[in-house]
C-alpha cells in the first residue's frame, strides 16, 4: 500500500481510504466492522466519515455511522488510524444537513457543537482530519477558519480540510488563513472519477500550486463504473436503484446525473478497456484515480465485505500508459458525461 502526505501537513495516509457512508443504512454494524477489520489488515489506515452519515441523510439516524465507527475503533490502536470526519454546511437544494434540527452551518456555534458530538460518538479525544462537508459562499470565511484554528490549537483536531468546494472557495479559504495566520486547508474532498473529470478544469491547478491534496470520492461514479446499471439494470439494494424511485427528491436528480445516458455510454467504453487490460472495471477505476499526482488518497466505499476484493486489487497496481491513454480518449470524446 502506498503512502502519501495530506497537503503540506505532517500526516501521511494510505493511498486508498475507506469511506463509511453506507454504515448504518445499507450496511449493518457487524458487516461494517468486518469491512473495517479487513481494510486495516490490508494496510488501509485512513477512514472517512461525517456527522451527516449514513446516506441518504435522515434526521432519525444521522450520526449512526460515527457511532458504528467509534465502537469499532475503541478496540484498536488509535495512533495507527487516521480518522477523518466532517461538519455539515448549511442547507442548500443539493445538500441537506439534518443535524441540529436542520440548522447546521459553518459558524462558531455549529462547528463547536458538531465537533464535540462527533468526538463523543467516535469515542476519541481527537480527529485527525476535520472537514467542512460543503461550503457557505455567502458567509465570511473568517469565522469558519478562526474556529477551526481554535480546534487545532486545542488538540481536538490535527489538520483541517474542505469538501465539495469550488476553485474560488478554496482560494478564498487559503487567502483568509494566510491573512489571519490560522490553520489552513490541507485537503479538498470532491467528486472525481473517469466519468466526472470537472475537477481538472481549475481545481487541479490550485491543488498543485497551493499544496492541497485531493481526496476524491465516488471514484466508481457512484458505482456506475462497475457496469451494474448498464442496459437499464437496477440491482437490488444498489443506491441508485433506490434513488431512481425517489421522484421529486434530490436523490432522484443525483441518480439521473450519475447514471444518465452519457454516463452509461462512457461506462460501456471503459468496461471494454478494462476487459482488454484483463482487469475488473472496479480495479481499473480505483487505480486510475490514485494514479493522479494531485491525489493523496482515493475514497472508496462498499456495502458488503465481498465488494472489497476488486478494490484491494488496485492497491499496488499502476496502469500502463496505453491504458491511461485509452481512458483519456473516452473522456475527451464524451465530455462531461455526468452533465
Amino acid at each position: 500500500m502506498g503512502s502519501r502526505r495530506l497537503g503540506k501537513s505532517a500526516i501521511f495516509v494510505s493511498d486508498i481510504c475507506m469511506g463509511t457512508m453506507t454504515f448504518g443504512s445499507q450496511t449493518e454494524e457487524a458487516e461494517a466492522h468486518r469491512i473495517l477489520d479487513r481494510c486495516l489488515d490490508a494496510g488501509i489506515n485512513f477512514f472517512d466519515t461525517a456527522e451527516n452519515y449514513p446516506v441518504p441523510p435522515r434526521a432519525d439516524y444521522a450520526g449512526r455511522t460515527e457511532d458504528i465507527f467509534g465502537r469499532w475503533m475503541k478496540g484498536k490502536d488509535r495512533d495507527a488510524i487516521i480518522l477523518a470526519t466532517k461538519v455539515s454546511g448549511p442547507n442548500y437544494q443539493w445538500a441537506v444537513g439534518v443535524k441540529r434540527a436542520g440548522n447546521a452551518a459553518l459558524d462558531r456555534h455549529n462547528i463547536i457543537k458538531a465537533v464535540e458530538e462527533s468526538l463523543t460518538r467516535l469515542q476519541t479525544d481527537y480527529i485527525d482530519l476535520y472537514q467542512t462537508h460543503w461550503p457557505d459562499h455567502d458567509m465570511e470565511y473568517d469565522e469558519t477558519m478562526e474556529v477551526l484554528d481554535d480546534l487545532v490549537r486545542a488538540g481536538k483536531v490535527r489538520v483541517i480540510g474542505c469538501s465539495n468546494e469550488t476553485g474560488w472557495g478554496l482560494m478564498k479559504s487559503l487567502e483568509t488563513s494566510k491573512r489571519l495566520g490560522t490553520a489552513r486547508y490541507h485537503t479538498i474532498q470532491n467528486n472525481y472519477s473517469i466519468n466526472n473529470r470537472r475537477f481538472e478544469d481549475e481545481l487541479k491547478q490550485v491543488c498543485r500550486k497551493e499544496g492541497v491534496s485531493l481526496l476524491p470520492y465516488s471514484p466508481l461514479g457512484g458505482g456506475v463504473l462497475s457496469g451494474k446499471y448498464l442496459d437499464g439494470a437496477r440491482p437490488d439494494g444498489a443506491r441508485f436503484s433506490k434513488y431512481l424511485e425517489m421522484r421529486g427528491e434530490r436523490q432522484f436528480d443525483m441518480a439521473q446525473r450519475f447514471a444518465g445516458p452519457r454516463a452509461l455510454e462512457s461506462t460501456a467504453r471503459v468496461l471494454e478497456i478494462a476487459k482488454e487490460a484483463g482487469l475488473s472495471p472496479v480495479t481499473l477505476a480505483t487505480a486510475w484515480s490514485k494514479q493522479n499526482d494531485f491525489v493523496a488518497s482515493t475514497i472508496v466505499g462498499v456495502s458488503s465485505e465481498d465488494q472489497l476484493d476488486e478494490i484491494l486489487a488496485a492497491m499496488d497496481l499502476k496502469l500502463s500508459a496505453e491504458v491511461m491513454g485509452a481512458i483519456h480518449k473516452v473522456t475527451r470524446e464524451i465530455l462531461y458525461p455526468m452533465g
